[in-house]
């Protein structure tokens, strides 16, 4: 589609979040009788999904340590559940599987679960884990266990197809999309985004909504905000941090059938997340490694094999000079390689007998990416430059489906309490999430 000369909201990024938006805003206006999905465009530089969504491993959970992020994926859950078809979701269920030095943040997660009214199971104990496990896989056999967090609703959507149905959704609502369009600039007038300047013209708009994933660099600095900030530290002092940070995920899949990795009763399993401080050894018993480490996997027939990863790592140069490549991985400067190949494929065999021996099996194809992460490793959603809404997901952003409903009744001057633990603001009050004992910096 052309792009308009004006558009009252236009929307950069078409991955979940600006799709989302789009198509809860849309019909937020219409109920509204404020207006209607023409009054939104869409602008992409590629397509929709084509960037992190569109290669997102699609687990969608709710295991939490942190309040806000837990009440905020339960509802985000509930938007994943309210059209499963259209959205390539698979509710199979997520589970936490953890060693004893994790077991007290588990405990915690399960309660506070269980207060806002969402089903799981929680097990403790060595042996009790052991003959959880192998109700579900006959062959697991991963060690120094002690606490399993099943939760009963989440699971995995198909990435891409995912991103086309959020798309229909904005279209049906009459949204416009204009993709192929890279965004050059911002205008600022008077403290606010007059508009918005593309390698195709120049669109003036009433409020803009940034949701550009690990982009979200290039659009601050567009707004002309800081790319250090002051954060206060428990010692009560405030302490200049970079406001962005990349971080190389890691991910792959094993090129076996997905039914490789059926349950007992060969149905799809659950999605599981391991973490424990057993030591790992590789196939031909050489030591990975004896840190506390993870992995997360699961069959998926979007993939073509068992997909997963384990835990990022941060890239060691400034946030200026990362390129953020669309096509996954998102920068080719990172594409996942044999360290992660060998760690992961031996922590699969480590948990499970059906896998000893496959690690051959793992594909070259490119997964993973780069993620931008804000000083706290936690989302920021808010409002810049008078009228500039950012969504920085801080790399939670695929899972948080229902981020774009919220974010819509805020555009209608409606503040969304599950909204409010994210805003920027939070660093120099020293207002932050509490962390986890997680190797993971988004748990």
């Amino acid at each position: 589609m052309r792009l308009p000369e004006q558009a009252e909201y236009v929307i950069l990024g078409a991955g979940v979040h600006g799709l989302s938006t789009a198509w809860h805003l849309a019909k937020e206006l219409r109920a509204r009788g404020r207006g209607s999905g023409e009054d939104i465009v869409v602008i992409d530089k590629s397509g929709v999904g084509a960037g992190a969504s569109g290669i997102a491993c699609g687990v969608v959970r709710n295991n939490y340590f942190q309040t806000a992020m837990r009440e905020l994926m339960a509802h985000s859950v509930s938007v994943w559940e309210s059209d499963p078809e259209a959205f390539s979701y698979h509710p199979v269920g997520y589970m936490q599987v953890s060693p004893e030095v994790m077991h007290a943040d588990v405990v915690q997660i399960f309660k506070e679960q269980q207060a806002i009214g969402y089903p799981s199971t929680l097990v403790e104990g060595e042996e009790e884990c052991r003959e959880y496990m192998r109700g579900i896989f006959h062959d697991w056999r991963a060690e120094n266990i002690t606490s399993i967090l099943h939760e009963h609703r989440g699971g995995y959507a198909n990435n891409k197809a995912s991103m086309e149905g959020l798309a229909a959704k904005a279209r049906s609502e009459g949204v416009r999309m204009c993709t192929g369009v890279r965004v050059t600039g911002l205008r600022l007038e008077g403290g606010a985004v007059s508009a918005v300047e593309t390698d195709a013209g120049t669109v003036r708009c009433g409020r803009l909504v940034a949701a550009v994933g690990p982009w979200v660099r290039d659009i601050w600095r567009m707004l002309d905000l800081p790319k250090k900030i002051p954060v206060r530290g428990h010692d009560g002092a405030l302490h200049d941090r970079e406001m962005w940070t990349y971080w190389s995920l890691q991910e792959g899949t094993l090129g076996v059938n997905p039914d490789f990795l059926m349950d007992n009763r060969g149905n799809m399993p659950p999605v599981v997340h391991v973490d424990t401080d057993a030591p790992l050894y590789d196939e031909d018993g050489e030591l990975v490694t004896d840190d506390l480490w993870g992995i997360y996997y699961k069959p998926d027939f979007n993939f073509g094999g068992v997909q997963g990863g384990t835990s990022p790592y941060v890239v060691d140069r400034p946030a200026d000079e990362v390129a953020v490549d669309p096509y996954g991985p998102a920068s080719r400067d990172f594409v996942v390689g044999e360290d992660f190949a060998r760690m992961w494929t031996s922590a699969l065999a480590h948990c499970h007998g059906r896998f000893e021996g496959k690690g051959g099996l793992f594909s070259r194809e490119p997964s993973g990416g780069i993620g931008c992460f804000t000083p706290d490793s936690f989302p920021v959603f808010d409002t810049f430059r008078q009228n500039a809404y950012v969504i920085a997901d801080s790399n939670h952003g695929y899972k948080m489906i229902g981020v774009g409903a919220l974010v819509a009744r805020e555009l209608m001057d409606e503040p969304q309490d599950l909204l409010e633990p994210f805003r920027f603001s939070r660093y120099e009050t020293g207002k932050l999430h509490p962390t986890s004992n997680s190797p993971f910096p988004w748990s």
